[in-house]
């Protein structure tokens, strides 16, 4: 079996010219607001030189000491105004109350950053994005990616972050962001992803590549990788994945392909109860049994 560790950099090899792993982060705190179930803290921080990222962090009005944080990564859907404000206000494909409510009654840190092209990074398009880093050798995936495991470096710093209790979630474009984080930083303990564990090659059996926007695509990604095959970086580490059964981006035959994988390889590891992958009649959204499902999985493994 291939050592992990030299998969999980081929990955990161695949994601474009980065900028280095070792630059500061500096972050700029904005406002600090108390709500109802938590204290709202509103960030800016540079994670990559480049392009500052706006962030929402969230802690319970009592924090004794370092605590269980959640990074959770907004979704797409054409919403290039959202991006974090989902986190804090949700969604129309998400249940309510939102998530950092959730999180922060739990007794535990959130936190979500806008990424490229979304809420306060919004003025360029997807598009302009994607063709202006391609010039430079840059992979607008990799870049998002790269933002992510920097938001975990910060998270790490935190005084009321347990950087061992770390776990991310999310859903559609967070769904996706979920799985490749966990897969390419160890020191994630617990992923949820929500309706986007896409088999790549179903995809394209189904004919539904143009369900994702141009963002999602990483050059010479299947001469190396399958979906499969990037998720079992994330084992043993606990995994649940929730899905709908008509959701047209996550094609049922290749949800079944990656479970069997995943199945072997958990029970490899001797923790086959580490991942899950439950499927709903529904579409692309979360139900409130997919709720349920989610919330019992990080307080079981967080």
């Amino acid at each position: 079996m291939p050592d992990p560790e030299s998969r999980r950099s081929e990955l990161y090899s695949l994601l474009g010219d980065l900028p280095s792993r070792d630059r500061p982060i500096s972050a700029e705190t904005v406002a600090v607001e108390e709500c109802e179930d938590y204290v709202l803290e509103k960030l800016v921080l540079d994670l990559n030189g480049l392009e500052l990222a706006p962030a929402y962090f969230v802690r319970p009005h009592e924090v004794s000491g370092p605590t269980p944080t959640i990074l959770y990564n907004h979704a797409h859907g054409g919403t290039y105004d959202g991006g974090k404000e989902e986190f804090v206000y949700g969604r129309s494909a998400l249940r309510k109350p939102a998530w950092a409510t959730l999180i922060a009654r739990q007794g535990w840190c959130g936190m979500c950053i806008d990424t490229w092209a979304f809420g306060e990074r919004r003025g360029r398009t997807e598009s302009e994005i994607f063709k202006q880093m391609l010039w430079y050798g840059q992979v607008m995936w990799g870049m998002m990616v790269y933002d992510s495991i920097r938001a975990v470096d910060y998270l790490s710093s935190r005084p009321e972050v347990d950087p061992a209790r770390l776990g991310t979630m999310g859903i559609s474009m967070g769904s996706t962001m979920s799985w490749w984080l966990a897969a390419l930083d160890p020191r994630i303990k617990v992923c949820v992803d929500i309706c986007c564990l896409t088999d790549f090659h179903a995809l394209i059996e189904a004919h539904g590549l143009d369900g994702h926007g141009i963002y999602y695509y990483v050059p010479s990604l299947l001469k190396h990788f399958t979906t499969a095959q990037i998720n079992t970086l994330i084992a043993p580490r606990a995994h649940l994945s929730l899905a709908g059964d008509y959701d047209c981006l996550t094609p049922v035959a290749g949800l079944e392909r990656i479970d069997a994988e995943l199945q072997e390889v958990y029970a490899q590891a001797g923790v086959p109860e580490a991942w899950k992958l439950i499927h709903y009649k529904c579409g692309h959204l979360e139900t409130a049994a997919m709720r349920a499902a989610a919330l019992d999985w990080l307080q079981k493994w967080l």
